[in-house]
């Protein structure tokens, strides 16, 4: 039996098709847990396919999950929200949330010094050796690559982790090329990225090149590197790293090894200049970052209060129960990553527990 499209022509059969196909949006995006919704939202649907051509349905209304909760929301900003379900491309008819996020996830990470894999207190790590000799603190050092632990990503599913060069030596350069080799597509890469050679690790594999002190240059923004790296990679492929330290009660953006102060605090006006220039933040609490202390809460509630791009939050994370408490205080909205506290890199923290743990989150909205 041959199928025919309603035609324009039969304004019926056209209603029939628009009503159902805006139900099931409406079914969809009212069951995918969508928090961050704070009041009744419409979006205007359009559908675009070889069937109908392009078509404006009409509206969908999304009524937020509990009227009488005292959630806190982001605030709301003017412009385009767009969500994408198979095909069909909504955009906001009024003010939106900025970002909605349907389940945290695990970011796993891969940090390398020298060529090895291993987990060093961040904020010991400088580029030389200090006036007395000392090295950074290492709290793991494994016997396996890069690559093995960038299969061991892939073979269970984990996207957007990423592959940090903590030097700018061969050996690290190298090492990070065979993770990205190993996992296309599956990793971003941080250490030493600027406009020369962003491109080359995009080419080499990676999804997003990660970037810090090349913006952040001499304890300054400067715009002018920041629209060179979006120009040559995209927006779209391009992760800030806003790894911050406690200054004066504030947030204050750190570089160069996480040694030097920005005069760049992280606050809800930051995030949302630089959300125009980024796909995604990433954020250690630097003041917690290696050393088992318990995750730093505030700056957790802070991104989840005022990033309007989906961030990826490091630091302190030791039991199971800190990824319940990142989960709650940034309102379910801020991805996690683990390092010297999983089994795989000499810790306690079971990697599978942790893997399990994010597979219930992606089953929860499902």
């Amino acid at each position: 039996m041959a199928f025919t499209p309603p035609s324009h022509s039969n304004p019926n059969a056209t209603t029939v098709v628009c009503f159902v196909v805006c139900q099931t949006i409406a079914s969809k995006l009212q069951s995918s847990r969508m928090h961050n919704l704070p009041a009744a939202h419409s979006f205007q649907v359009f559908i675009n396919s070889t069937i109908f051509g392009p078509n404006k349905l009409g509206l969908v209304t999304v009524k937020p999950l509990s009227s009488s909760s005292n959630r806190s929301f982001p605030p709301s900003c003017s412009g385009v929200c767009l969500l994408v379900i198979s095909n069909l491309f909504f955009y906001s008819t009024g003010k939106s949330p900025p970002y909605i996020q349907c389940a945290v996830q695990f970011r796993p990470c891969i940090d390398i010094h020298k060529g090895k894999v291993k987990q060093i207190v961040g904020s010991t790590l400088q580029d030389l050796k200090g006036d007395d000799g000392s090295d950074p603190v290492t709290n793991f050092e494994s016997v396996k690559s890069a690559a093995e632990y960038a299969r061991l990503y892939k073979r269970d599913g984990l996207t957007g982790g990423h592959a940090i060069m903590l030097g700018a030596d061969p050996l690290s350069k190298a090492a990070a090329f065979e993770a990205l080799h190993a996992y296309p597509g599956g990793l971003q890469v941080g250490g030493g990225i600027n406009s020369d050679n962003c491109l080359s690790y995009i080419e080499e594999g990676a999804s997003h090149v990660i970037v810090t002190s090349y913006v952040f240059n001499n304890g300054q923004m400067d715009l002018g590197r920041l629209k060179d790296l979006v120009r040559i990679v995209g927006k779209e492929r391009l992760v800030l790293d806003l790894s911050c330290r406690k200054k004066d009660g504030k947030y204050a953006i750190v570089t160069d090894r996480w040694q030097k102060f920005s005069d760049v605090f992280l606050d809800g006006e930051v995030m949302q200049f630089l959300a125009n220039f980024a796909d995604e933040f990433l954020v250690h609490g630097v003041d917690v970052e290696g050393k088992k202390l318990g995750i730093d809460e505030e700056l957790v509630a802070l991104l989840g209060k005022h990033s309007p791009i989906r961030v990826t939050y490091a630091g302190g994370v030791t039991v199971m129960a800190d990824l319940e408490r990142i989960k709650r205080a940034g309102m379910e909205r801020v991805d996690v990553t683990v390092g010297s506290a999983l089994d795989i890199f000499g810790g306690n923290l079971a990697y599978k527990d942790v893997v399990a743990w994010h597979s219930q989150q992606k089953a929860s909205v499902v």
